[in-house]
């Protein structure tokens, strides 16, 4: 989070920090950028894109999978379903989630919202007839623990923080177009008065406050990704907690590797929410420095593996 945050800063006000140093020397009556404007614009921007995503990004993630609120079963694999959310909101000591379905045939879950009182569970349709009730009890028990610690809250920041970046760097691009047009009527009326230290120090600025802005989509979903994989592990160490039952979790989690489909329903932007990648988990599967970077997921190895050692089994 102070990661974010201090990117935000460096976004916005690093823009004004160049824009100004580059304008310091400029003769009297041409520009000089003395006002932070560009951070002031870029931190109400962002601000706004985190607090809409506060508010509504569980709507819209639901939405945008075509989930449906299961309120009376009607199957007896959706009865199943309810009972066990039941369950385990009594195991986790949270109140009852709503209990969404998403039609997919893909094998995947996920949770949503800003805390306990809020939450949101869904599964696909081939979860439910794929996994027997204990498995879907380890299913579930593992995202009542995202419920439970927070997650939630936090992935659904992260995810509007992610958004803000990549709207907030847009936005610089199209600032710096506007001051570099600026700081050229600038340097043509001033001759040689560049050669100052200022307009030197403003050029390092500027070259690696450019260079944040190509990389900004980059870091942020990696930082976001990072936080993800740490909670999943502790996810699933929680669900084993819940249900006493960390074999049957390994079993459903070994089912959802094995199908090896991608859950077309479910957006990247909602990835790191879910029990397992919902693309074809090809970066997921790789271990070591590659997989630990750029998957949203740990290695399924490794948390099968995890899970087992739990249930003092053999891998």
């Amino acid at each position: 989070m102070a990661g974010f945050i201090l990117f935000f800063a460096w976004v916005g006000f690093g823009g004004d920090l160049a824009i100004g140093m580059l304008t310091a020397d400029n003769p009297p009556g041409s520009y000089h950028h003395w006002f932070p404007f560009i951070g002031i614009v870029t931190s109400l921007v962002a601000a706004g894109v985190c607090w809409s995503a506060w508010r509504n990004g569980a709507k819209r993630v639901l939405w945008a999978a075509g989930a449906w609120e299961i309120i009376e079963p009607a199957t007896p694999e959706q009865r199943q379903y309810v009972n066990v959310v039941e369950e385990m909101a009594i195991a986790a000591g949270v109140p009852r989630p709503r209990i969404w379905l998403v039609p997919d045939d893909d094998p995947n879950a996920f949770a949503t919202g800003r805390d306990p009182e809020t939450a949101s569970i869904a599964v696909t349709q081939g979860l439910l007839e794929r996994l027997s009730r204990d498995e879907l009890q380890g299913v579930v028990a593992h995202e009542m623990a995202h419920v439970r610690n927070f997650d939630t809250r936090l992935m659904t920041l992260l995810a509007g923080m992610v958004g803000a970046i990549l709207l907030v760097s847009d936005g610089a691009r199209v600032i710096l177009r506007g001051g570099g047009r600026m700081g050229s009527g600038g340097r043509a009326g001033g001759g040689g008065g560049k050669k100052g230290g200022a307009g030197a120090l403003g050029l390092v600025v500027l070259v690696l406050w450019l260079l944040t802005l190509v990389i900004a989509p980059v870091i942020s979903r990696l930082l976001a990704m990072a936080v993800s994989r740490k909670r999943e592990y502790l996810a699933d160490a929680t669900g084993a907690q819940l249900t006493r039952n960390p074999a049957a979790l390994a079993a459903a989690l070994e089912k959802l590797e094995g199908h090896g489909g991608a859950t077309r329903a479910i957006t990247k932007g909602a990835a790191h929410l879910c029990i397992v990648d919902p693309s074809e988990r090809k970066i997921s599967d790789v271990e070591g420095f590659l997989g630990d970077v750029f998957a949203s997921h740990p290695p399924m190895r490794e948390r099968i593996a995890r899970l087992k050692g739990m249930a003092y089994s053999a891998e």
